[in-house]
């Protein structure tokens, strides 16, 4: 069962921040989940809200701004937002990133970074996933580069995951662990999909996904998995 860092170490250290990154690091996760959403200028920047307000200095769209612009802003009054790439720089194909697309029209861009660091920084496609609630988002980086792993969010429906999944050929569901049972998690597996559950904190909620024998878990606190 791989332990995977939500948005970092987010129950310790500002989320999606690198430093809250390397703290999951230095938990011994084998796994770290962003969300990404493109900035005014076109990177890609990690962050989770549509809206600056809840976490930073800022105030309105993220979109609205530039990278030159947010890199001023303070998350959490002492951290960065970062880009993509600086995340893949921190972690540096030692373990698995698991890119949400949380913005629209982030396929594209996200797909285009992805190439350019399998093609070129030794990256492996098998330390990569992309996951979305967004199926168009899905779609497009299906129909770019079908090789790239693919992965289903729903805090929904664990049956409607896995037909979109069966769509464009998601190596998982990474439904919310309210929705799950040991049967449906057998029946997901039993089809080919990976598991992967979110977002799990209580110790009680973590002993209960084990049983289920998910894949993965998705945690705002990796040191309790």
């Amino acid at each position: 069962m791989l332990k995977i860092g939500h948005r970092g170490a987010k129950g310790h250290v500002a989320e999606n921040t690198l430093e809250s990154i390397h703290q999951a690091i230095q938990f011994g996760v084998d796994g770290i989940e962003i969300d990404v959403h493109v900035c005014k200028s076109g990177q890609l920047v990690v962050f989770h809200d549509y809206t600056l307000d809840r976490m930073t200095n800022g105030t309105g769209e993220i979109g609205a701004y530039t990278l030159e612009q947010l890199k001023q802003l303070m998350v959490d009054q002492k951290y960065q937002i970062p880009t993509l790439e600086e995340v893949l720089d921190l972690i540096n194909n030692s373990m698995l990133i698991n890119i949400e697309l949380k913005g629209e029209a982030t396929a594209l861009p996200a797909c285009q970074v992805i190439d350019n660091y399998v093609a070129n920084n030794n990256w492996s496609l098998d330390n990569i996933i992309v996951s979305s609630f967004q199926e168009q988002e899905l779609l497009e980086v299906y129909n770019h580069n079908p090789n790239i792993p693919l992965a289903v969010l729903t805090k929904a429906s664990v049956r409607k995951a896995i037909n979109f999944a069966n769509t464009i050929n998601a190596k998982a569901i990474h439904p919310n662990f309210s929705l799950l049972s040991k049967d449906n998690v057998k029946e997901a597996q039993d089809l080919g999909f990976n598991v992967n559950t979110w977002t799990v904190n209580t110790q009680q909620a973590i002993k209960r996904m084990k049983s289920y024998r998910v894949d993965a878990i998705i945690s705002d606190f990796p040191d309790r998995l």
